[in-house]
């Protein structure tokens, strides 16, 4: 018997289930935690001659089965036993009455083994004081349920172990901010009312419950009115889940739950969701709360309710809804300012003396050939939309622009660590303690490997045996080959890259060739938008790759808890997924057009084939249709379209496998509604916030690294986030089982790596400006060579001449239609022209222009570092007011704690003193009425006793 369930009563079992789900059959326990599996019966056939000592010869197992109708009276040898063992048993009891002999297959042994561990297991559970309810098995094979349910004295043992923070009768007021802090703070709550959720909230916001770690001694100071509800769902579960991963069992060694899925014994294990999402039905649960409010598309422009999604889902995942929430209400300013700056470069395009010259047909630049042989001469002026372009992203405002956005992200950093801080007071969070956890299945596994290995030195040696650990020794070869493919993975994406740039110089090189000439004049456009669509495309496949092979890299390095795990996954993962989203970024930014060589003395990639440069405007206008497509791509399709897609099919294939293998018997009676645990289970598995995080962080370095050649970036980052958070919503509530709460105070190595960006921004956005743009040219060419002052004569500065007589022999246009003959050429360097005794060396001008770049990336660096530390200085890590509540919250438990020993005092007194007067009473009594001394007997034992029993209730 496990509880309510015995063997033997199968008929309507599911028709008693309680009418919620989420409860026993006796529509008063809850359920608080539920474990999945598949079963598959038996089909076993009798062996011949069962009574015979002779064993049997064959592969097949032998077990031995009781013939009693009901699982009591089974006989269970040793879980370890092999099939020698079985075949001993039998010879020494030949003719043991009420036995017969069953042949099982392989598939059955395994699934007998599986059985006999749930059972144990089971046990185990019932023994650490869980309880337990199954259905029946009635059918030949399908999926089962065990629900947990745990008792009051099972939650508060539980609870005072794992400390966790409960709330006390007492309850003090929060100190509110005063003067203009306070006038603009009701402003904007009555500014923000419509965009506020539609929630419960507390009653008093001015209250706060004061928490302390649940103690069973101190059970006076709780604020208990019904045991039932006292722990809410979430804590139950979490109480529950820490009773699943310490309890082990004998067979195989296993360690907790985690060992047990990953040794199939049960398919799956969660808490339950709270009921249905959506429905006809009144009953307001939090689950539909949380849909209604913040899961549908249609309430996109509300505020999340942070709080029920940290009751409802935990610490952990709240904290990153909070921190999501955050970055995209600063992606508003952000994005304002990005406009502004791209509407000033619109605004002044028609200013811009040197897009002006080269639109200028009158100046007549002719431009060398662009390749070899088959490319003629042409006039800069064809370019004029190229260069008009460019000016609407490299003008002086990208600059300011830069400046901007490397304080804005440290002004984001410093809110955040604000905004955790409160988060943290207001969800007694302060002074949490890092739990010990438990070791990750497979970190045992290896451990037991290497105990067994060790075990046949000495029996001495296996008490400190239990005591071994894993070595880097042992680690070694799993490093070795993290390294090495971790490197070989870099130069993947690297190589992808290259492949890229080969196909832009061969497709350039071929479309130069044809005789049409409007394929001619689209060369330069239609290369380069081909070529970012293939980059996309490698990037989306390699992201896949490179996010399994650094799980798969993780899990060889055998890390022992599940934290050091998660954050070595998520280094190796945002190394890998950097490289492969940046790499063809930074070619354009820093190594196109830089490596072209000159007019006569090309570079060469192949044999003919010229490294590409960059376009009349510069790089920057490439740089930013690079950048913008990737950003984009990845935002739709990875992050919505695969957020959206796979796990609908993962569902649907999940739901298919499982009608396919189910097998449907006549005779059997099917649940007519389906409970909350058949709905749970064919939800998706929640993996962690890994990829969710990752997406973010990935799209953080878009709008931060390269913010000076795309200003536009943070406004498509806020549109997509807008979605992003919704999407997330409703894959927590409606897609996913419910994921176990994990109390966490912060958001852990997210923040290193959001921190370490920030830094990487503030250098290559310097350099993207020094190098990529031609601001420091211009800036150069006004005070340092300009005539006037102005910018008239810059494109001509920028031009150096190459006589043409000095191409190399068959580099020469063919068939040149140009207009006029020509003698000399032009090309974008500041290089000394062929009249010059050093012809064609870098000129004065260059070293010049160079030294600038330099002396400007130091400066702006400096500059930016400076105010960002400033801005880290002037805005305190902990805001005053949740400082200040944090000290009184000490002062406030002391005095509680006294006041409350103090009640309790008085009370034993007041119980000491009516002691000592009944004894008294009995005393006198005893004198007056001495004949009638056995009737009204009092003694001092017994009073002590009732003084006892009383002090007991109390």
């Amino acid at each position: 018997i496990i509880n309510n369930y015995v063997e033997g009563t199968q008929t309507g079992a599911r028709d008693k289930a309680s009418p919620s789900g989420l409860h026993f059959r006796d529509s008063k326990r809850k359920v608080d935690y539920v474990l999945a599996y598949h079963y598959r019966k038996r089909l076993a056939r009798h062996v011949p001659g069962a009574a015979s000592p002779e064993p049997r010869c064959g592969s097949a197992s032998v077990a031995l089965v009781s013939n009693g109708s009901t699982g009591k009276g089974r006989a269970e040898p040793q879980q370890q036993q092999q099939q020698d063992d079985s075949q001993r048993a039998l010879q020494e009891w030949p003719g043991l009455p009420g036995l017969e002999v069953v042949e099982l297959s392989p598939l059955d042994t395994l699934e007998e083994e599986r059985r006999l561990q749930r059972e144990e297991y089971e046990r185990n559970l019932l023994e650490a004081g869980l309880e337990i309810e199954k259905d029946p098995e009635n059918k030949s094979q399908g999926v089962s349920f065990v629900r947990i349910h745990a008792p009051w004295q099972v939650l508060s043992r539980e609870a005072e172990l794992l400390k966790i923070k409960m709330p006390t009768k007492k309850m003090y007021e929060i100190t509110e901010e005063k003067g203009i802090l306070k006038t603009l703070n009701e402003i904007w709550c009555k500014f923000t009312e419509p965009l506020q959720p539609q929630v419960p909230q507390q009653e008093n916001t001015k209250m706060k419950t004061l928490s302390y770690p649940f103690s069973r001694e101190k059970i006076y100071l709780y604020n208990i009115k019904d045991k039932d509800t006292f722990f809410d769902n979430a804590t139950r579960s979490r109480i529950v889940r820490e009773i699943l991963k310490r309890t082990s069992t004998k067979t195989r060694n296993s360690m907790g739950i985690g060992t047990l899925i990953a040794n199939n014994v049960y398919d799956a294990a969660y808490p339950l969701h709270d009921g249905e999402y959506e429905g006809q039905n009144d009953d307001t649960n939090e689950r539909k709360l949380l849909y209604q409010e913040w899961a549908r598309y249609g309430v996109f422009y509300k505020f999340q309710p942070i709080d029920l999604i940290r009751k409802y889902f935990g610490e952990k995942i709240g904290l990153y809804f909070a921190w999501l929430g955050l970055y995209t209400e600063f992606l508003i300013p952000s994005s304002v300012v990005g406009i502004i700056v791209f509407l000033y470069g619109c605004i002044t395009i028609e200013s811009d003396i040197p897009s002006k010259e080269m639109c200028d047909q009158r100046n007549a630049f002719t431009m060398c050939p662009l390749c070899d042989k088959f490319c003629d001469y042409w006039n800069l002026s064809s370019a004029c939309a190229t260069a008009r372009a460019s000016h609407l992203f490299d003008n002086p405002a990208t600059v300011f622009f830069s400046i901007f956005m490397a304080l804005w992200a440290t002004m984001f950093l410093e809110q955040w660590k604000r905004l955790q801080m409160r988060l943290s007071y207001f969800w007694d969070l302060t002074g949490l303690e890092e739990e010990e956890e438990h070791p990750r299945p497979e970190y045992e596994a290896k451990l037991l490997q290497k105990k067994l290995e060790n075990k046949n030195i000495t029996t001495e040696n296996s008490n400190e045996n239990e005591k071994e650990k894993l070595t880097w020794s042992d680690r070694m070869p799993g490093y070795a080959v993290n390294f090495g493919l971790i490197l070989f993975m870099i130069m993947l994406a690297f190589s992808a890259v290259f492949g890229v740039i080969v196909y832009r110089i061969t497709t350039a090189a071929a479309l130069s060739f044809s005789t049409n000439e409007t394929t001619r004049s689209n060369v330069r456009v239609t290369v380069t938008a081909t070529a970012v669509i293939i980059n996309l495309v490698v990037v989306l496949i390699l992201d896949e790759i490179y996010g399994a092979v650094a799980k798969w890299l993780t899990e060889i390095e055998i890390p022992k808890t599940e934290k050091t795990f998660e954050e070595r996954l998520i280094l190796k993962a945002f190394l890998l997924k950097f490289v492969n989203s940046y790499a063809s970024i930074f070619y354009v930014a820093f190594f196109k057009g830089r490596f072209v060589g000159r007019p006569g003395h090309y570079v060469y990639v192949f044999e003919g084939y010229r490294m590409e440069e960059c376009a009349p405007g510069g790089c920057l206008m490439e740089l930013c249709i690079q950048l913008s497509i990737i950003m984009l791509g990845k935002q739709l399709i990875q992050n919505n379209l695969f957020e959206i897609g796979i796990p609908k099919l993962k569902k649907l294939f999940r739901k298919l496998k499982d009608e396919r293998t189910e097998v449907k018997e006549i005779g059997t009676d099917q649940s007519k509604d389906p409970q909350q645990w058949d709905l749970d289970y064919i939800l998706e598995p929640f993996t962690g916030l890994t990829p969710e995080y990752m997406e973010m962080i990935i799209q953080f370095g878009f709008v931060t690294l390269f913010v000076a050649s795309f200003p536009l970036a943070p406004v498509f980052a806020l549109l997509n986030n807008i979605i992003e958070v919704r999407l997330d919503a409703k894959k927590f509530v409606t897609e996913l089982r419910r994921p176990d709460t994990v109390r966490e105070k912060d958001i852990g190595i997210w923040y290193n790596i959001l921190s370490g960006i920030g830094k990487l921004s503030v250098i290559i956005n310097a350099f993207v400006i020094a190098v990529t743009s031609d601001f420091i040219p211009r800036l150069m060419y006004q005070y340092a060579y300009s005539q006037n002052g102005t910018m008239h004569g810059f494109i001509n500065h920028t031009l150096s001449y190459f006589n043409v007589s000095q191409l190399k022999a068959g580099t020469q246009p063919e068939n040149s239609l140009f207009a006029q003959e020509v003698s000399f050429c032009r090309f974008k360097d500041y290089r000394e022209p062929p009249w010059s005794p050093h012809q064609y060396e870098f000129s004065k001008q260059y070293w010049a222009v160079l030294s600038a770049r330099l002396a400007f990336v130091i400066l702006f660096q400096n500059l930016v570092m400076f105010l960002s530390v400033l801005v880290d200085w002037m805005i305190p890590d902990i805001p005053k007011d949740i400082s200040e509540q944090i000290k009184k919250e000490k002062t406030v438990l002391v005095d509680f704690f006294l006041k409350e020993e103090h009640k309790k005092l008085k009370l034993l007194e007041s119980f000491i003193a009516h002691d000592k007067r009944k004894h008294r009473t009995g005393t006198k009594s005893r004198r007056t009425r001495a004949a009638s001394f056995s009737q009204c007997h009092c003694s001092p034992k017994g009073s002590f006793t009732s003084f006892s029993s009383q002090h007991t209730v109390v």
